[in-house]
């Protein structure tokens, strides 16, 4: 199993900018790829950003390209997500994940943070 651990959701006025970070514990021998999704009320969990560990190869959904940035942490099984010039429709509930030796994200989630932008 692996654990989740994010922080840095808040409240922020449109065009502010928060840094969400997660860290990974225990099984992680099993992680290759880390990421976020989101979730608003009444909306399905949607992709936000995801990165490969060993390439540093990342996605991004279309509507945060540009805006959002995922990054690695020093330490090994840590990701940031950097995300400026937000907009009240990024109003979500974020999802730090993993995959399980795939590289597909889903395998294991956080309890998630809220992030709230106002107009």
């Amino acid at each position: 199993q692996v654990q989740l651990a994010e922080s840095g959701g808040g409240l922020v006025q449109a065009g502010g900018s928060l840094r969400l970070s997660c860290a990974a514990s225990g099984n992680t021998g099993t992680i290759n790829a880390m990421g976020w999704y989101r979730q608003a009320p009444g909306k399905q969990r949607e992709l936000v950003a995801g990165i490969t560990l060993t390439t540093g190869g990342t996605n991004y959904a279309a509507s945060v390209k540009g805006r959002f940035t995922i990054s690695r942490g020093n330490a090994k099984y840590t990701v940031y997500l950097q995300m400026n010039s937000l907009k009240p429709e990024d109003t979500a509930v974020y999802y730090c994940t993993t995959d399980e030796y795939t590289g597909n994200l889903g395998a294991f989630w956080g309890q998630g943070t809220q992030v709230t932008v106002s107009p």
